[in-house]
């Protein structure tokens, strides 16, 4: 307690949370709130992880430590905490994949002659080879899988695989074939090469050419040109029309005109 007056009695100051040992448990926080009146027991003891949980005159019982929270496990290894409570410390189990267990450590998973390419289901993707490189270790999640059509592999899982789908040419004559998202399949693009117009997505393309717009235009001075059918990509069906008389005209050529 700690003592001053002047003059008169003084006004003792009893902090229960001073005493030793605290009167609080382990992981716990002490607080009280009223030291001045030096009333006794109305200390509280409040949980560190959760200032919620507390108890007043007495320590908490019901403290919650998830000992797991902490990944304190090998790589590979499922962490399991049977007590919770903050009084029960590295009573955590480590668990290998194989079964394999170890209490407040992790555990050492002896594979054996394990494959792990030989799980079921396959750890690779389709069209994927997997490859161990430490079957008698104690190595888990090392395994290698490789792309076998395009390129990629990677290391403890399937492989984000690149394939380039114009090298199976799915585009058309004279067209000219683009893939920029090799990781996905159906987004190659195809375009019609000049004088030709037209591109597509994921097929070929319907290219179309005006053979009224080539230079030199194929109709004379004084006529005008149509080409009916752009989009099938037919040729030398453009007609020429005479201006002065639309009746006189001619296909895939200048048209005869009156003088």
């Amino acid at each position: 307690r700690s003592v001053q007056a002047t003059g008169a009695a003084a006004s003792c100051e009893t902090d229960e949370c001073a005493a030793m040992p605290s009167p609080c448990g382990a992981d716990q926080t002490c607080t009280d709130p009223n030291k001045a009146a030096d009333k006794l027991h109305d200390f509280e003891c409040a949980c560190n992880n959760d200032m919620t949980v507390k108890k007043v005159d007495g320590p908490v019982t019901e403290c919650v430590v998830d000992e797991c929270a902490s990944s304190p496990c090998g790589m590979g290894q499922t962490c399991v905490d049977g007590d919770t409570k903050a009084s029960s410390k590295n009573d955590y189990t480590c668990e290998c994949a194989n079964g394999v267990m170890s209490i407040g450590k992790p555990a050492t998973c002896e594979m054996g002659s394990t494959d792990e390419c030989a799980s079921t289901p396959p750890p690779c993707g389709t069209d994927q080879d997997c490859t161990d490189p430490n079957t008698t270790g104690t190595s888990l999640m090392d395994f290698v899988c490789t792309c076998r059509t395009g390129s990629g592999s990677q290391v403890g899982a399937a492989a984000a695989c690149e394939v380039n789908e114009c090298d199976a040419s799915p585009c058309g004559a004279g067209q000219d074939c683009t893939d920029t998202m090799l990781t996905s399949t159906g987004d190659f693009e195809c375009s019609c090469r000049a004088p030709k117009k037209g591109k597509s997505t994921g097929m070929a393309a319907t290219c179309e050419f005006d053979e009224c717009a080539t230079t030199p235009p194929p109709c004379e001075m004084g006529q005008t040109c149509t080409d009916p059918d752009t989009a099938s990509n037919k040729l030398h069906d453009f007609e020429c029309a005479c201006d002065k008389d639309p009746s006189l005209k001619a296909t895939d050529g200048p048209a005869t005109c009156d003088k």
